[in-house]
């Protein structure tokens, strides 16, 4: 146990993969001052365990098929959160709020050192008395996203995994998005790419200004729309630049005329 520690810190594992639960529960049972008090593979199981167990630091998938890391803690009361260190495949994430000690990430595959270092911040933030400083860190950053900055900030690009390889496909080249399943399919062009992910978050990480949700599963990029036909119930038809004709829901269609 690292000199000054005169306790096991209690640490619960948020990840879907078990893969990356199973690499970073291997590292933790390497050491003699942690307590793993669980694993969590969604982001609801986190929430109920957080609650529950009371960890005083999780590693937190960003990532996850239910919701965010992010969505995890803006559902916990602030006095709940606890400390975090995040966990990502992807480097976007990466961002100068990550940078800061008050916040920490790893990026997957993990690395020895790196997840030691980590470890090592979470420990002296923990000793130093320091949590109430994270909080607040911890808290403008579910406020205002990643960058800090006061401002929230969209996605410019997603990062589709295809087998071994890591496509990036702009934002400004999303025609439009359909919902399939646990996953949604981005249209850009005459090229479709399926990622996983569920509408509701896709929609969250997108600029309102430039895209315009016109069902539960169609998410349209605005200026790609060329023409609006009112159909008798209430709904539209949506007709894209490139000739694609989309329906706009009863539910959502107010979202198009508040748009026009």
């Amino acid at each position: 146990m690292p000199a000054g520690s005169n306790h096991r810190m209690r640490v619960l594992i948020v990840d879907d993969e078990p893969l990356a639960r199973f690499a970073l529960r291997d590292r933790l049972s390497k050491r003699s001052d942690v307590e793993l008090v669980g694993e969590c593979a969604t982001g609801k199981e986190a929430i109920s365990a957080i609650r529950r167990r009371s960890p005083q630091l999780v590693f937190l998938d960003i990532q996850m098929p239910d919701m965010s890391g992010f969505e995890v803690l803006r559902n916990l009361p602030p006095e709940e959160v606890p400390l975090v260190i995040f966990v990502t495949a992807y480097d976007r994430y990466a961002v100068d709020a990550f940078e800061v000690h008050a916040l920490d990430y790893l990026l997957k595959p993990l690395v020895d050192d790196r997840f030691a270092e980590a470890l090592e911040h979470a420990r002296a933030r923990m000793d130093g008395n320091a949590i109430p400083k994270l909080d607040t860190r911890l808290l403008e950053l579910l406020e205002t996203g990643p960058t800090g900055t006061g401002k929230r900030r969209f996605e410019n690009h997603f990062s589709v995994r295809s087998g071994q390889r890591i496509v990036i496909v702009s934002v400004d080249a999303v025609d439009w998005i359909e919902a399939s399943g646990d996953y949604v399919t981005l249209h850009a062009g005459k090229k479709s790419h399926l990622m996983r992910g569920t509408m509701n978050r896709i929609e969250t990480q997108l600029d309102p200004d430039r895209f315009i949700r016109i069902h539960r599963s169609t998410i349209v990029q605005a200026n790609r729309i060329s023409e609006l036909v009112s159909l008798d119930n209430r709904e539209f038809v949506v007709r894209l630049s490139d000739g694609t004709e989309l329906t706009a829901s009863r539910t959502y269609s107010e979202r198009l005329q508040r748009w026009l």
